[in-house]
């Protein structure tokens, strides 16, 4: 067996237990990043692994005496359960976020001493003045690996542009070529993927498997009114074992949902950005992982990222606005089950909601004028 497989096996049993096997695709794209120090676009189905690529890849080049990976993510709130089973194999991940203010003087000891392996931070700390000044110094020139998860953001044409992702970009441009870089995604179509390329190089890996989530169940309901699906609710999730997540709209629905949900005797609570804190939201992510919650009554604040692999059940109160935004959500599940359902509610309101915040995205016209 080769020296390297062996040593990243060891690694993933370490992480996962004794009997894991990697899945096809995933110590190829370790081997990219790794030890071929390649810039690679791995772009694979929800629940496939991706961040077992950056976790190990990080400890095997530590391990060669590289510097810390620097890991740019839309959703930190949501990879503490990654960043557990990450130190499982050695890794010392820090983040440094808005909730966690108190901790950054020990973040920036942990790179001044270089027993940070690995800095997850959101893509707008790359604008926060302190960040900028303070610590991407004493990061500069020492970076070991450049990780950008959720890579379509990084694209024009990516479903969740998001402008603060072009900083990104700033910051590979000044890497040195030895530098490897991995970005990762499940939704990134051929137009997508060459934005990517354009952006990150032409000799750009991509690594491309297939989409399909052998343990989901998908069923499409044509429920008109409100009324009628919270009454569906009622009927149906009592049928359903373990936990799961009920996608709205709008924060109102969610609350809605909820309300009705605890009335009628479900364990449910609601997962919004109008949450009073950012803390809040960690003690709903804590709850729902430990089966404290059955169900999360969520917006798309829980959309990307979360990762509990025992939800048995994902259901839609209206119909999310792209189909990606669908495959994203309902990714959550069927992780670790031999069987997971997907349910979308489709309603009466679905369009109108959708076209008031495709209006309420641009100014007033009379504004404009």
């Amino acid at each position: 067996m080769d020296e390297k497989f062996a040593r990243a096996q060891k690694l993933l049993q370490d992480m996962l237990g004794p009997d894991s096997q990697f899945r096809p695709g995933q110590w190829e794209a370790i081997e990219m990043v790794a030890f071929q120090r390649r810039r690679a676009l791995v772009v694979q189905r929800t629940g496939w692994g991706k961040s077992l690529i950056y976790f190990l890849a990080t400890r095997l080049l530590r391990d060669q005496g590289a510097g810390p990976t620097l890991l740019i993510s839309p959703l930190l709130s949501l990879m503490r359960n990654q960043i557990e089973m990450a130190e499982k194999i050695g890794i010392q991940a820090f983040t440094i976020n808005s909730a966690n203010r108190k901790e950054w003087d020990e973040v920036e000891r942990g790179l001044a001493k270089n027993s940070c392996d690995i800095l997850l931070i959101s893509p707008e700390r790359l604008n926060n003045p302190h960040f900028v000044k303070s610590i991407l110094p004493e990061l500069a020139g020492k970076i070991g690996l450049f990780v950008v998860d959720e890579a379509h953001c990084i694209s024009d044409w990516g479903h969740d542009f998001r402008p603060d992702y072009r900083r990104i970009v700033r910051i590979l441009k000044m890497l040195p070529e030895s530098v490897p870089v991995l970005g990762t995604t499940a939704t990134a179509n051929d137009r997508v993927i060459n934005d990517i390329r354009s952006q990150l190089g032409g000799d750009l890996l991509v690594q491309r498997g297939t989409l399909t989530r052998e343990t989901l169940r998908l069923q499409n309901l044509q429920v008109e009114s409100q009324a009628e699906r919270l009454a569906w609710f009622v009927e149906n999730l009592s049928k359903f074992e373990g936990s799961g997540i009920i996608y709205c709209l709008t924060i109102a629905d969610t609350e809605r949902v909820t309300a009705w949900l605890k009335n009628n005797g479900f364990c449910a609570e609601a997962y919004h950005a109008g949450n009073e804190t950012q803390i809040d939201r960690v003690s709903l992510e804590e709850a729902f992982l430990k089966n404290k919650i059955k169900i999360l009554v969520a917006t798309v604040a829980l959309g990307m990222g979360f990762d509990k692999p025992d939800i048995s059940f994902v259901i839609h109160f209206q119909r999310p606005g792209s189909v990606i935004a669908y495959y994203q959500q309902i990714g959550r599940a069927g992780r670790a089950v031999d069987r997971a359902y997907a349910i979308l509610l489709s309603g009466a309101e679905d369009g109108e909601i959708q076209d008031y915040f495709i209006k309420s995205s641009f100014p007033d016209p009379n504004i404009m004028q």
